[in-house]
């Protein structure tokens, strides 16, 4: 639910820190004047006075309510004036807005991640989310690829921390390698192996660029997922965040307020779904 009567005006939220992801990313650390509950997969409207406004999805964990972490691209005006703001300033925010994952019908499953670049912003806060109930789930696997090794973002939890938790797996390639790199080169799909998961009792999380997840879509459909099985993040065309401008229309559905998560299945028979 949109968390102030008026849906187009956001509060006040301070910008505590900024943390340099990769040379393109940065995560900024925000603490807004009252707490934005959300849930993994839902987004936030983010505005810069006297610039504009723009969707993220969080990448925090949802538990975590004082304070909300948000990770961004440069690669637009918005996103540009971002990565030149000081910490201290006041940006403003609205939502949560759209519907998340589904993490209650997960339970006694076993969770097939796959991400790509910028997408592991918001399969943070899912991972995150999934970790803190790690017993309600068989297993978490993941599967996550990046340009190079230095565009990996979260990189100290990501080859450190996450690793060692029980009941995870996770397995990282990169499309081109540096001289360090003695893991697999290749783009994410060439991770992908049918026996990661018992493919009846698992579901696959799909988020990244829309090529990615294009194909990753098409190689778990070969592998056996069901289109019910497969969850995507349609992140796309989102601009007032609440069904009104319809600039998301994607079949009958408004990406911003019946998404942006979807199954394959509500979506697989649309037209340039991945354009």
């Amino acid at each position: 639910m949109i968390s102030h009567k008026n849906p187009y005006q956001p509060i006040g939220a301070e910008l505590i820190n900024i943390i340099d992801e990769s040379p393109t990313i940065k995560s900024f650390v925000l603490k807004p004047e009252k707490p934005i509950i959300f849930e993994a997969g839902q987004f936030v409207e983010l505005t810069v006075p006297g610039c504009g406004e723009a969707p993220f999805t969080p990448s925090s964990v949802p538990s975590q309510k004082d304070t909300m972490e948000i990770s961004i691209m440069k690669a637009g005006k918005v996103t540009a004036q971002l990565h030149e703001i000081k910490k201290g300033a006041t940006l403003g925010l609205r939502g949560p807005l759209g519907k998340g994952y589904p993490i209650d019908n997960f339970c006694g499953k076993e969770i097939y991640i796959v991400g790509g670049g910028v997408g592991l912003a918001p399969i943070r806060s899912l991972f995150l989310a999934l970790v803190e109930r790690k017993k309600d789930f068989v297993s978490i696997v993941c599967r996550y690829g990046a340009k190079t090794p230095e565009d990996f973002i979260y990189k100290k939890t990501l080859f450190g921390d996450w690793q060692k938790i029980d009941g995870v797996q996770i397995k990282l390639t990169v499309d081109k390698a540096n001289g360090q790199w003695k893991d697999n080169v290749g783009v994410v799909t060439t991770i992908l192996k049918p026996d990661d998961v018992k493919i009846a009792n698992a579901v696959a999380v799909v988020c990244g660029p829309p090529i990615m997840m294009k194909f990753a879509t098409l190689k778990l459909l070969e592998f056996g997922f069901k289109p019910d099985q497969i969850y995507l993040s349609m992140e796309k065309n989102m601009s007032c965040g609440i069904g009104l401008c319809g600039h998301c229309m994607l079949g009958k559905y408004y990406v911003c307020k019946d998404g942006p998560v979807f199954t394959y299945s509500q979506i697989k028979d649309y037209p340039k779904i991945w354009d």
